[in-house]
This record gives C-alpha cells, structure tokens and sequence, in this order.
C-alpha cells in the first residue's frame, strides 16, 4: 500500500497494510522545540529548521526526520498575511494579529495568554466595532495549491489540510478565560454574539482556501480543545445550545467544500460525553484520544464509537513518553494497536505535541513499534 492509500482505508474503517502514523502534520501533532532539537540531533541531522508556531514552539519537521520514521502524512496550512498586524512589544510581549497579547515567562516553553482585548464590561456593539484580521489577505493562500499539487502528484503521503476553525480557543483568547466561562454561564447573549462574529472571519477565512484546494486534500482538520482533565467545558445540554452549532457550521462547510475528504477534529480532555455529537456533526476521526482523561479509556472508545469514528493518537504524552522506557512505550503502541486498531480506525500519533520533557529514544521506539503493527493480510493475499 501507499501511504495516502494505507491511512485512507485506516479511517474508512479497513485493515491497511500496517498501522498508518503522524507527526507533524497538525499544529497538534508535532514536536515543542527542545525534544525536537534533541531529536534532530541524535538522527545526526543537526540544524532543526524554523518555528511554524510562536505560541506554541513548534518546529517545522524536517522531510528527512518524516522520512526516517516512515510518517503517512504531510501538511499544507495557510500563510501568514502579507499585512501582519503581529508586534513583539517591551518586555517580551507578543501581540498576535487578533489583538490578543501573551508572554513567555522565565522558565516556560510557550507564550501564555497575557492581555484579552474583548476582556472586562463589553456588548455587542463592542464585538460588532472590534477590528478582526482580514480573512481575505492574499498572503494567506499564496502557494497552497502549489504545495497540494506538488504532494499530490509528486508523492504518495496522504494530504491533510490545516485549517483554521479555533473557534473556542479564539473566542477564550478574546475575551479571557475567566470572563468566558462567566459567559457560558450567564450571558448567552453576549456569548452568542461573539462566537457568531469569529466564525463569520473564520469561514471566509477558509473559504479561499478551500477553492485553491479542491479535490487535492485527503484530510481537513481543525482543534477547537472543549474538554478538561476530568470533564467536559460544560454540560451536554450547554454544549449543544451554546457550542455544538457553530462546530456543526464548520464541519459543514468543510464537508461542502471539500467533498471526500476525512474531517480530523481535536479537542483535549474529557470529552466522552460529547463523541456521540461530534459523530452526528460529521467528524470523522478524533484527536487526541487523551487516554489519561476521564472516561477516555481506549477499549471503551473503541467498543461504543468505533464503527462510526476513527482515532487519530493515544500514545500518552503525560506520563508513558517522558517518564516511561522506550520498552515500555513500545509495549503501548502494541497494546493499544490490539484495541484502537482492529478493523482499522486507528492511527498513531502522541496525545497532542510532543513535548520538551520527551527524550528521543522514546520517539524513535513509538515508531519503529508503529512500524512493526501489521495486519494480517486476507485468505486473498490482499490486505483489508
């Protein structure tokens, strides 16, 4: 099999040739810079090329590093607009092109969330004021059918889209976490008001870009995170009133726009509760399966969901990559290939970034143990 045919037929539910494998091909499934570094360096492949998330500090992966560990999938995102709004101020803050300024303090890997211009006592008039970037800047699109069309007919990776639909993320980056949740509480109104205008900058935002992609993407994905370690953001009742429409919108639009292409949605946390919605919505794979979350356990996924959803990591990033041996992880990947990846439906990847704390060894065993997770082939000699 190819590598676009083996993770095509893992999410259509079928047994490939073996386990299909990602890294790097989601801002979600990539490497936080010093586990990356060191990565690099014990490949022996030296410089490890530039950042693609400031916030987050994540590199782009080198080709020969994707390469050595066999991954499935490579990636094409949108630009940076050629008018940036982006400032790096005093003090070593960083505002972004939404307003939204964050810091990395003394000691911290990422920026974290510092000023939310929407924060404090605001109405809809204020939303409705508030300058939002500019969705149709052409220096987002520029050269993305070019890379899609260079994946496509120059290699056999399948081809996954990021797009950008950080609808909650962005909304609690505005507003600020605290006055959020205080909306999602008690001013659905106002709640309401500014979910409505991020989506509206969002999906022209992907409009464009679907239109440069048409029929040369395998996967679109997007992360818009609505759990926590040990429970959903909010009750099923409040998520399907107050979140669910707007994921329902987005999964639509690219559902519409990019007709057979495999929606790959994360969320982080404990989000049992919600699978059943994201199936009905139109998701077709989940990620990260945080297995160290409440009610994420593999087998109990697997045996309710399974048939109607794929699972796209659940190599803990918690505990089992930093702390564990590079047996040990080994062992899991072979364990969780017996639940996650029978009949198909799986494929592996870490729970989110791999990060700092993870040493290369561990990296290097999850994927040459991926690449030892074979299916059996049928009494035809032709792998399901």
């Amino acid at each position: 099999m190819t590598h676009r045919e083996r993770v095509v037929a893992a999410l259509n539910h079928r047994e490939p040739d073996r386990l299909p494998m990602d890294l790097g091909s989601a801002r979600f499934t990539g490497m936080v810079k010093p586990a990356y570094e060191r990565l690099c360096r014990q490949l022996g492949f030296g410089d490890s090329g530039p950042l693609i998330d400031q916030m987050q500090q994540l590199h782009e992966l080198d080709e020969r590093v994707l390469e050595r560990l066999d991954v499935d999938v490579r990636s094409i995102s949108l630009g940076g607009p050629d008018a940036n709004r982006e400032e790096h101020l005093p003090d070593g803050e960083w505002k972004d092109e939404w307003g939204v300024t964050r810091v990395r303090p003394p000691g911290c890997h990422y920026y974290e969330l510092h000023g939310s211009p929407l924060a404090g006592a605001i109405t809809a008039q204020t939303i409705a004021r508030y300058r939002f970037p500019d969705p149709t800047d052409p220096g987002r699109f520029r050269k993305l059918r070019e890379r899609a069309l260079m994946l496509r007919e120059q290699t056999d990776y399948a081809v996954m889209f990021n797009a950008r639909f950080h609808l909650v993320h962005q909304t609690q980056y505005l507003r600020g976490f605290e006055d959020w949740y205080c909306d999602l509480a008690g001013d659905h109104d106002l709640f309401l008001a500014l979910m409505q205008a991020v989506v509206e900058n969002l999906l022209e935002m992907n409009r464009r870009a679907f239109a440069e992609l048409a029929g040369l993407v395998d996967i679109v994905a997007f992360g818009d995170d609505v759990g926590l370690q040990d429970r959903p953001v909010c009750s099923l009742p409040m998520y399907r009133k107050l979140i669910r429409p707007f994921q329902e919108r987005i999964v639509g639009s690219m559902k519409q726009h990019a007709p057979g292409a495999k929606v790959l949605y994360h969320t982080c946390g404990a989000v049992y509760p919600y699978i059943g919605d994201f199936i009905e919505i139109g998701v077709d794979a989940l990620n990260p399966v945080q297995v160290s979350a409440k009610g994420m356990e593999p087998a109990r996924l697997k045996r309710e969901f399974g048939d109607r959803i794929s699972f796209w990591g659940g190599i803990d990033s918690q505990r089992l990559l930093p702390h564990g041996s590079p047996d040990e992880v080994a062992a899991e990947v072979r364990r969780l290939f017996g639940i996650l990846g029978e009949s198909g439906g799986w494929i592996l990847a870490a729970v989110h970034n791999i990060q700092p704390d993870v040493p290369p060894e561990n990296v290097l065993a999850m994927f040459d143990a991926g690449r030892e997770c074979v299916y059996q082939p049928l009494a035809t000699g032709v792998p399901g």
